[in-house]
């Protein structure tokens, strides 16, 4: 089965995109959300900033029925 990336819709602190790349490749959130800090900050915030924003336009939320354990539609 194709595996989708989608947005969080219960893990989320700002629109769930790290806590949505976290389900996708299977690594814990906070580890992503501390990776995205660093590299925003490296990168002097405005392209971490802008690369957020874009990725939590362009990524859908997950649907209802999805189930973020399983990675698969129920």
């Amino acid at each position: 089965m194709e595996r989708k990336i989608y947005r969080s819709t219960t893990d989320k602190k700002l629109s769930g995109v790290c806590a949505g790349i976290a389900n996708y490749v299977n690594a814990d959130v906070t580890i992503v959300r501390l990776l995205w800090a660093v590299i925003t900050f490296m990168t002097g915030c405005i392209t971490g900033v802008i690369l957020y924003v874009i990725c939590a336009l362009i990524i859908p939320e997950e649907p209802e029925y999805y189930d973020a354990d399983y990675k698969e539609k129920l």
